[in-house]
């Protein structure tokens, strides 16, 4: 989509990605627009037809300028802290279309929820309902509440993102789940908006969503036949993206699943898409500082780029696996090569065993990087975060400018 080699050269949108690296240095992340624009379409066609809201995922990528372009298309927005509401409103989005998930909202991140109109909260436990009651009830408002099932759905997927089994801290029994709306119902300071649930992320098969959302209008019919009307069903996101050879989920198959489960009903459905949207938008440039070539047969062959672990986290933390590729084609030998950063740990890495022609000062390209890459990075070894370029056509601009020694040491005093 956003990505293409010209003339041998690996280019973003119309724009050489040496010449980025040039300008602005390495590391940097790359994102293009293009990509995110024609996959936030792609998702709006396989969902024609059914009443529907996209709310982006703000954790996979929090950058101002990506939200706020979104935000003029209409987007709405799922978020996990305050601080990713006030990114939110700062980007011009609509509070009204905000979902707030996650199990650990503070009295503080509830208060400025409430404050600004949010569309909902989607409430993980007891203890939370009761405490945005009360909050409602101090600031004189009322909260929207949507109550977020664990329905018990294995999303096939790696262990650190599987959300919807029971033995996981996200959400709530169908049974306490009921309690929680009946709850709420009667609750002068809340009023029932929704039902909600999130499995997992990079789950490739339709069947889990399906599971997911048959066991959500159960409960829906249960609640019907007890008077509490609900306006939307909100299935989460977690749509997974091919960082590989691995399949992407079929949109289509599942917008075809939605439209048969939600039919005859009077429900929006809302969506959480995060790394589908921006995963295949987005590289990390680094540059090759060191070759060091295996003094033996059957030593690993190593090269030393002047990205790392806190710049990239996913492959130490998750084994995930990133394709690499040098943005100028180089016409030497290949070696299987380890492509190593600088920090002092072994796993720092950001792949194992690539077969790459490589030269020291080679410009390199992490691909499938737009999602959970900057948001997770860290300035573990005093190393300052990247910068973040969006490219839009044939033109590109900083949108975070690469940190300093003086922005790290900035917060910190002698006592």
């Amino acid at each position: 989509m956003g990505y293409a080699r010209r003339g041998g050269e690996l280019c973003a949108e119309g724009v050489p990605l040496e010449r980025i690296a040039t300008a602005v240095g390495t590391p940097v992340y790359v994102y293009s627009w293009r990509s995110v624009h024609e996959q936030y379409r792609r998702i709006e066609h396989a969902l024609a037809g059914v009443d529907h809201r996209i709310c982006y995922a703000v954790k996979a990528n929090s950058n101002l300028a990506i939200l706020a372009r979104l935000a003029k298309l209409g987007a709405g927005f799922d978020i996990v802290s305050g601080g990713e509401l006030e990114r939110v409103l700062r980007a011009g989005g609509d509070p009204k279309r905000v979902v707030f998930s996650g199990v650990g909202k503070s009295t503080a991140d509830i208060d400025f929820g409430i404050k600004c109109g949010i569309d909902a909260f989607n409430v993980e436990s007891a203890s939370e309902l009761a405490r945005l009651e009360a909050r409602a009830r101090l600031h004189g408002c009322t909260a929207r509440v949507s109550v977020r099932v664990n329905p018990d759905v294995d999303a096939n997927t790696h262990p650190y993102i599987a959300t919807g089994l029971k033995e996981s801290k996200f959400g709530v029994p169908p049974a306490e789940a009921l309690e929680l709306f009946s709850r709420a119902s009667a609750s002068p300071d809340l009023a029932v908006a929704g039902i909600d649930c999130h499995i997992g992320s990079q789950i490739a098969d339709v069947e889990p969503f399906e599971a997911a959302l048959t066991a959500l209008l159960r409960l829906v019919d249960v609640l019907g036949g007890e008077g509490i009307g609900l306006d939307h069903i909100d299935i989460g996101g977690g749509f997974g993206v091919a960082y590989g050879n691995e399949p992407a989920l079929d949109l289509d198959v599942l917008g075809e699943v939605i439209r048969r489960s939600l039919a005859e009903r009077r429900l929006q459905l809302r969506i959480e898409p995060g790394r589908s949207l921006v995963a295949d938008a987005g590289v990390l440039l680094t540059r090759v500082e060191y070759l060091k070539p295996a003094p033996a047969p059957g030593h690993r062959n190593f090269a030393v780029v002047d990205a790392a672990m806190n710049d990239l986290i996913r492959p130490a933390l998750y084994q995930a696996w990133h394709a690499v590729e040098p943005v100028l084609a180089n016409s030497g030998g290949t070696r299987q090569w380890d492509i190593v950063g600088p920090v002092c740990e072994s796993g720092d890495f950001l792949a194992l065993d690539r077969e790459l022609a490589l030269n020291e000062g080679d410009l390199l390209a992490v691909r499938t990087a737009g999602a959970y890459g900057f948001v997770q990075s860290s300035n573990y070894n005093t190393r300052p975060r990247a910068a973040e370029v969006l490219v839009d056509g044939e033109e590109f601009a900083v949108v975070r400018r690469r940190e300093t020694i003086s922005d790290v040491l900035r917060p910190e005093t002698f006592g």
